[in-house]
């Protein structure tokens, strides 16, 4: 029996052209994820690496939907081999049951960690260069320190209603709420 895995990183992103491939493999039953691959418990590939029996195959779109480094990858495809389960990555043509498929997972893997690790590297560059800038990442302030203490004014002279304030000065109230708790803390 051919047993289908399908894994996108965000809920925001779909399935359908993963399982569409699958389908057209000849999968007869599928296991889903929704969750980033470099986390260590994702419920789909649990499930289908307890339901899978000897004889059958794992298909895979892509190598990387099943794992993001070599060494997770080379385990669970040791972990398939040792139970007598086939392997296919459909996108990578790697079919384990022949040597030459086994070859080229091997060094897709590899590939696959190295351009992984680049891409790190390149971030992590990127936002220390920023830095040194003068630069910050992350969300943009919902409101500048003197709107604030406009809206701080307005809210301590008991003149208006919280939600008249952050209404006129175009925030919300968990926005001004936040603020209000980081003075009184800070």
């Amino acid at each position: 029996m051919k047993i289908g895995y399908a894994r996108v990183s965000t809920s925001d992103q779909n399935l359908d052209l993963q399982l569409d491939a699958l389908k057209k493999a000849g999968c007869d039953k599928f296991f889903t994820d929704k969750a980033s691959g470099s986390q260590k418990l994702r419920k789909g590939l649990d499930d289908v690496l307890t339901f899978i029996r000897p004889g059958d195959e794992l298909v895979i779109w892509k190598l990387d939907r099943l794992g993001r480094s070599l060494i997770d990858l080379i385990k669970i495809v040791n972990s398939l081999k040792e139970k007598n389960i086939g392997f296919i990555s459909l996108q990578d043509s790697i079919d384990t049951s022949t040597p030459a498929g086994k070859l080229f997972f091997h060094i897709s893997g590899a590939f696959a960690e190295f351009e992984r690790s680049v891409i790190q590297e390149r971030t992590m560059a990127g936002l220390s260069a920023a830095r040194a800038r003068g630069r910050k990442g992350g969300r943009p302030k919902a409101i500048s320190e003197e709107k604030f203490k406009h809206a701080l004014n307005l809210y301590n002279s008991k003149s208006d209603t919280v939600i008249n304030i952050c209404n006129s000065l175009g925030i919300k109230r968990r926005t001004f709420y936040q603020h209000l708790k980081n003075m009184t803390v800070g």
